[in-house]
């Protein structure tokens, strides 16, 4: 192992409370205080002025009411055994990796989220990487963002930091900052993919064509190698006028004389050996993708383009977030619940990129949906931290592969955003394995377990319960044969009377085919006792553990059921609670690839020289951890109006164990270097 590969794996173990010790903006100094026991209840609670970081907000909201009149619940759900004769009846999707749902992190924060360098890799990151690893092959995750376009290469920071917000900058509060990164964070991705097989998308910076700045792309393709899988040109350019980072008649072809100019410049750049990887263009819905398509932006630059990217939120949350910013009066998360609830909502997002998905098709490029959550500018407190959000995801990640998108990734911000799939804790607590697990990872976790890891899924929306917006199906073909079902049951309804009971039938009458219904299938669930819950959610009887209580890991015995199918009658029949998603797997083959054995965990090790380990007693540690609010730096927005107010990168969250480091830290460096 290189010096480069020395890492400190945080000591996780799991707790069932926390104490958080004047968090700026939170907390009074000394004053500890608890989480609303409403967090895993249905009770709503609802304060009408929550101040706190949105990451942790304690909104709990009312779950929509039940539909009168009630919906049918039971149906037949009719399905083919094979791929080609599904076609005869349904759309059927191009081929599907189970790593389509990723993750997207702004670049300011991948210091609390992955690791403080390239030594210090932050353990839950590890384990959550893993899980999706092993149920996919492989994890795809774009580090970039607002903050890319921005970024400015530099040998060294404050503090043996990588990255730094520049807080002088001058610019409007709500604006992108200056970000300031060393090479180091490209080593810190680099050491994250030796041990968990991630690949990356890296941004190169667009703000100004005039002075290019290539460094992350000449040193991203000698340190991370195969391991990156692309480089976005241009986050969001049809935002650049409104954030002020171009003209305010900066339109879709002045970024198509801008991209010309700058992939240019990489094509000729011996230090950037790939020159076909680069992911555009970007737009977030000001310009709709026609607009870059009708300059002839494919055709023009298919040499170069690996990728077709959009990015989309289907709500904002700006006027919350930035009262003074003329986004009109703020959303109330209340109303808007029950748009989530519903296939209508993943089916309306789509809708407007079916030509694109076309154009992509025709070019021989994929399409990805390469920057998506709930909702931009932070999320909904309540609506994107809830049960209902997970079944969201599942069925929006589910709609874009059956709509022929090949990727999509929810995006990570910090701690004033609710949307988060996972979440550090905001301060040095003095314990460790006080992440929190948001309902988004539940879909990444999933998604990739409905996909699997043969790279040969094809998805079928049934339309289930005559086009029923509540009950949603989904057939997952593989290597051309019928694998999984994918139910959802978006109410919720304690008395049971919601409960879906499907009747799934193989072949047989009305079809091409002969019966072919199992005699068994095998059923996992994921379950939370309402839609609005935040807390006691489960995947096939385990739990990634309630806030600020998770070290990355799955806790619990895995429960899978069992159902035995009349082939009599050739039916399985297969229940949904309310709410509720079920994933029905077909076949032995389809359970196995997505019900890994084992799934790799990283113990707390420091592998260093023995020359320069350092050793500190377990009582001095014990004490020295806390939080100085003066010593934190400046908690400011990247942007207005997409990726909400993502805390300063000086922060180094969650990493508890540095103080036993930091004796030996310019040594440590020395080595690094070496």
């Amino acid at each position: 192992m290189t010096p480069r590969a020395l890492i400190l794996l945080l000591f996780c173990r799991v707790v069932s409370a926390v104490t958080l010790y004047g968090v700026q903006g939170v907390l009074t100094p000394g004053v500890p205080t608890t989480t609303p026991d409403t967090a895993s209840g249905t009770s709503v609670y609802d304060p009408p002025t929550e101040t706190g970081l949105q990451a942790f907000n304690p909104v709990i909201l009312a779950p929509p009411a039940v539909p009168s009149p009630p919906i049918t619940n039971q149906f037949w759900l009719p399905l083919s055994n094979s791929a080609q004769n599904a076609a005869n009846n349904y759309n059927v999707s191009i081929q599907q990796d189970g790593a389509f749902l990723g993750l997207s992190i702004e670049m300011s924060v991948i210091n609390q989220v992955i690791g403080l360098n390239g030594s210090f890799l932050h353990v839950p990151f590890l384990n959550l990487m893993a899980l999706v690893a092993e149920r996919a092959g492989s994890v795809r995750v774009r580090v970039g963002g607002n903050t890319q376009d921005y970024a400015v290469e530099v040998d060294s920071l404050p503090d043996y930091k990588m990255v730094m917000k520049d807080k002088a900058d001058s610019r409007d509060t709500t604006e992108t900052p200056t970000m300031y990164w060393t090479p180091e964070m490209l080593y810190l991705l680099s050491n994250v993919s030796s041990h968990v097989n991630v690949k990356w998308w890296l941004g190169i910076p667009f703000n100004d064509t005039s002075n290019l700045r290539l460094q992350i792309a000449e040193m991203g393709e000698a340190i991370l190698g195969d391991k990156i899988i692309g480089f976005q040109l241009g986050n969001e350019p049809d935002l650049y006028a409104m954030h002020n980072h171009r003209p305010a008649n900066y339109n879709a072809s002045d970024y198509f004389n801008d991209f010309a100019m700058v992939s240019g410049a990489i094509s000729d750049d011996p230090q950037i050996p790939v020159h076909n990887n680069l992911v555009a263009p970007g737009v977030s819905g000001t310009w709709t993708p026609e607009q870059v398509w009708d300059t002839g932006f494919v055709p023009a630059f298919s040499d170069v383009l690996n990728a077709l990217a959009v990015e989309h939120y289907p709500e904002n949350n700006c006027a919350a977030q930035f009262p003074n910013e003329g986004f009109g009066p703020p959303v109330d998360p209340q109303s808007i619940f029950p748009t989530y609830l519903t296939h209508a909502s993943g089916q309306g997002i789509v809708a407007a990129y079916l030509n694109s998905a076309n154009i992509a098709q025709q070019a021989g490029k994929p399409l990805l949906m390469f920057e998506t959550n709930t909702a931009s500018c932070g999320g909904f407190p309540g609506v994107s931290d809830s049960f209902g959000a997970a079944l969201w995801g599942i069925d929006y990640s589910l709609q874009m592969a059956y709509s022929n998108f090949s990727g999509a990734n929810m995006h990570v911000g910090g701690v004033d955003d609710s949307y988060n799939p996972f979440t550090p804790p905001p301060s040095n607590l003095s314990s460790w394995a006080q992440w929190t697990i948001g309902p988004i990872f539940y879909s990444i976790i999933v998604s990739a377990e409905a996909l699997g890891s043969t790279g040969t899924a094809q998805v079928v929306d049934l339309n289930a319960n005559s086009y029923n917006p509540y009950t949603p199906a989904y057939a997952i073909y593989e290597q051309g044969t019928l694998a999984r079902v994918a139910l959802v049951n978006y109410l919720s309804d304690t008395s049971g009377a919601s409960t879906l009971t499907v009747n799934v039938t193989v072949g047989g009458a009305g079809t091409v085919e002969s019966a072919s219904t199992p005699a068994q299938v095998r059923v996992k669930y994921l379950l939370a006792e309402s839609v609005a819950v935040k807390e006691g959610f489960t995947w096939a009887g385990q739990t990634m553990g309630n806030r600020f209580a998770s070290d990355g890991r799955l806790l619990g015995n895995e429960t899978v059921q069992t159902v035995q199918c009349d082939q009599s009658t050739n039916t399985c029949q297969v229940t949904v609670p309310a709410p509720g998603f079920a994933l029905v797997f077909m076949t032995d083959t389809a359970f196995d690839d997505a019900s890994p054995s084992s799934t790799a965990t990283f113990a707390t090790t420091t592998h260093t020289y023995g020359a320069l380990t350092v050793r500190v007693s377990p009582s001095v540690l014990a004490t020295s951890n806390g939080d100085n609010a003066g010593d934190r730096d400046d908690l400011g927005s990247t942007s207005k109006g997409s990726s909400g107010a993502e805390r300063s990168a000086g922060v180094a969250s969650g990493v508890v164990a540095l103080v036993a480091l930091l004796a030996g830290a310019s040594v440590l460096r020395g080595a690094l270097r070496s």
